[in-house]
């Protein structure tokens, strides 16, 4: 995460374990590129380090908007799900609903980046719920702030790379951004 200026750009040291991720046959590995469309839905397997009765909160995040040269509008939330029992974001409260990777054309590549925090106790948010149909409140997160507001402990985090393909017209015409 170092190499990829994960670490500073969104956390503020590396985490202690790899949360494995999985897009069907595809996973993320530290950094590999994969496209928009291999990553247009949710992913199909998510793992990390767990205790029992602990709950999680899990993060999707790109720092580089609206490119990794000019990140003006760092971070861009693309998946917040909190109290998560388990690995089962699922069985959580989502506070923004899954958005895949849609990168403007001629930004070359952005890091997506997932993290997940054990969480101190359940938590009670008082941020807006955000569906997966707009770019509202998705704009300007910051992770790090999230993660100090309600003293989580970061677990496990992993990030791919995307750059534009066909299918990113569609995620930011879905969230109202592209006409």
């Amino acid at each position: 995460m170092e190499e990829h200026r994960v670490v500073p750009d969104v956390v503020d040291t590396a985490p202690p374990a790899l949360l494995q991720v999985k897009y069907g046959a595809l996973e993320v590995s530290e950094g590999n590129v994969l496209t928009p469309t291999q990553v247009v839905t949710s992913p199909t397997h998510l793992s990390w380090p767990r205790e029992d009765n602990a709950l999680y909160t899990l993060c999707l995040t790109d720092p580089d908007a609206p490119s990794r040269d000019d990140p003006k509008v760092r971070e861009v939330l693309h998946w917040l799900v909190v109290n998560i029992p388990g690995c089962d974001p699922a069985a959580g409260d989502t506070l923004a609903h899954f958005v895949g990777s849609g990168p403007p054309s001629g930004t070359g590549l952005h890091r997506y980046v997932y993290l997940v925090y054990r969480q101190p106790g359940r938590l009670d948010c008082d941020e807006p719920r955000i569906p997966n149909n707009t770019a509202e409140h998705r704009r300007n997160f910051s992770i790090r702030n999230f993660a100090a507001k309600y003293k989580l402990q970061l677990v496990a985090g992993n990030f791919y790379q995307a750059e534009y393909d066909a299918t990113s017209d569609l995620i930011r015409r879905q969230l109202g951004v592209l006409k």
